[in-house]
């Protein structure tokens, strides 16, 4: 009974003390510190919501303060949103901090721009108010909005959300058809495409220079069969900048989102398109940066892609079975599996390229190298395809990576069935130091049929990998190593140099310092 007595004491002793403080803590008299006194939210697309961003609130005193009145300055018609202290809403009152401790206030804005200008792009503006009179104190919002053309699946009369057939055998994504005045994409508004936009059959979908593209989370683009992509981006008048670029990637604009892999699914080029040419182009943030399901069966390339990058694709750079492709000038980087896979035989030829890998894959390592190159496909768990591969041929290039094998094959032998490939003027990572293909006549680097005038395992002097910065720089093993005679430029409009021409995508240069 004692012991009872004395615990409902010490309960009513604790149930009194927290009154106490809550009755005591006195109003804040413009006394709040911040941790930040503008609150930039970067930039969003009309309607699609922004992260979600915080400041802190202190009270240093050494005592416990009440927040009279917190809200937004443009009140229940503001398009940011607040959560103080765990609570959401636009206004609060009497929010209490506590001596020498702090509150988080965390804000999230969704901006329609028509409603505000006809501008292609402006700043939406509101303030965050602390208490009010000679005591407040506020913290500016700041977020830049752009306009865009937004381009999306309907919906039927049940909410359903318009599918495209994908092959035959019923299976369906979800997407829609481009519109005949929908297949010129120009660099007037950005463009944020929901689910997949398909090319229809026979059409042409031309993206001018300058363009740019974004999609939605499992969005994309797929030419249908006898569909083309043209992409007409330019090279800079200085290099230094991209605005005549065609830059493909994610619809999220803040920067913590500039180099998320993973953030869209893919150009998908299905068997039977046909024709399509890439050209100054930036593809990044993809499941598959471009997936190649077949050729169109004639002698000219079914893709031509020049002047181009690649990189931060969650799976594959550039996915191609029995493709038909001829690339140059082309950098794919920082893939989770393969940033070239030449796959299920084909016809395939690269001159003055750069394939590299220096993903980050959690903490281990890739299972597979930057290039990949196979003839056949496991389609069940009994039938395995083979294919023809016609030509891999790769002339002035270099594959390399952050691992010692960077170029791999895989062959099935199938009577009747080829398997032609050579490397010429190339610089490549191959250092078996198992001896794992010692005696695989695949990786004879002797054998001048198979493999000519090849550096291996020599430093490319790449600038800055982890940014997908490809140049190389005066001590590059791959100056000065490509074929003779030449012509052209590198992927930055830079002529090459006619005596002796860097392996490559780019020529190489003398970095600054600290660059």
């Amino acid at each position: 009974m004692r012991y009872l007595s004395t615990l409902f004491l010490l309960v009513l002793i604790i149930l009194w003390s927290s009154c106490r403080n809550d009755f005591e803590a006195s109003p804040s008299t413009g006394n709040l510190q911040f941790s930040a006194d503008t609150l930039f939210l970067d930039t969003i697309f009309t309607n699609i919501g922004s992260s979600t961003y915080s400041f802190k609130v202190y009270n240093r005193t050494g005592d416990d303060l009440t927040i009279p009145t917190i809200a937004l300055e443009r009140g229940e018609a503001s398009n940011y949103r607040l959560n103080v202290d765990g609570i959401p809403g636009k206004s609060f009152e009497n929010i209490q901090v506590l001596a020498k401790d702090s509150i988080f206030v965390f804000v999230e804005t969704t901006t329609d721009i028509t409603d505000q200008t006809t501008a292609t792009e402006f700043l939406y503006t509101d303030r965050v108010l602390f208490d009010a009179a000679g005591n407040q104190q506020d913290i500016d919002l700041v977020t830049l909005v752009k306009d865009a053309v937004f381009l999306f699946p309907t919906r039927d009369s049940e909410g359903m959300v318009g599918q495209l057939p994908i092959g035959n055998d019923g299976v369906t994504i979800e997407g829609f058809l481009l519109e005949d005045d929908q297949l010129t994409f120009t660099n007037e508004k950005s463009y944020v495409i929901y689910g997949y936009a398909a090319i229809p059959g026979g059409k042409t979908l031309t993206i001018e220079a300058g363009a740019r593209i974004h999609f939605h989370a499992g969005s994309g683009i797929i030419a249908a069969n006898n569909a083309t992509l043209e992409v007409n981006g330019a090279v800079s008048t200085d290099p230094e900048l991209l605005e005549n670029e065609v830059i493909f990637e994610g619809d999220r604009l803040e920067p913590i989102f500039n180099n998320v892999p993973g953030q869209w699914g893919t150009i998908w080029l299905t068997a039977g398109s046909t024709g399509h040419r890439i050209n100054h182009a930036t593809i990044k943030n993809a499941t598959v940066g471009i997936l190649m399901d077949s050729n169109d069966g004639g002698i000219d390339p079914t893709l031509t892609i020049e002047n181009t990058q690649i990189y931060n694709s969650s799976n594959v750079g550039l996915l191609a079975r029995t493709g038909n492709v001829v690339g140059e000038n082309l950098v794919i980087n920082n893939s989770g599996q393969v940033s070239l896979n030449c796959s299920l035989g084909g016809t395939y030829n690269f001159n003055h390229c750069t394939f590299a890998n220096y993903a980050r894959i959690g903490a281990g390592f890739r299972e597979l190298p930057a290039v990949l190159i196979d003839n056949n496909l496991q389609i069940s768990d009994t039938q395995v395809v083979v294919e023809d591969l016609l030509a891999a041929n790769f002339t002035n290039c270099i594959i390399y990576g952050d691992q010692q094998i960077e170029l791999l094959f895989s062959k099935i032998d199938v009577e009747g069935k080829v398997f032609n490939y050579n490397f010429k003027d190339c610089l490549i990572r191959f250092e078996d130091i198992n001896n794992n293909f010692a005696n695989n006549a695949l990786y004879d680097f002797n054998n001048t049929d198979l493999f000519e005038s090849i550096t291996l395992n020599e430093d490319p002097d790449f600038k800055a990998t982890q940014e997908n910065m490809f140049n190389i720089g005066e001590n590059s093993a791959a100056n000065g190593k490509a074929s003779t005679p030449t012509t052209g430029t590198d992927i930055l409009g830079i002529p090459r140099d006619m005596v002796a021409p860097d392996l490559g995508a780019y020529e190489s240069t003398v970095f600054e310092e600290g660059n």
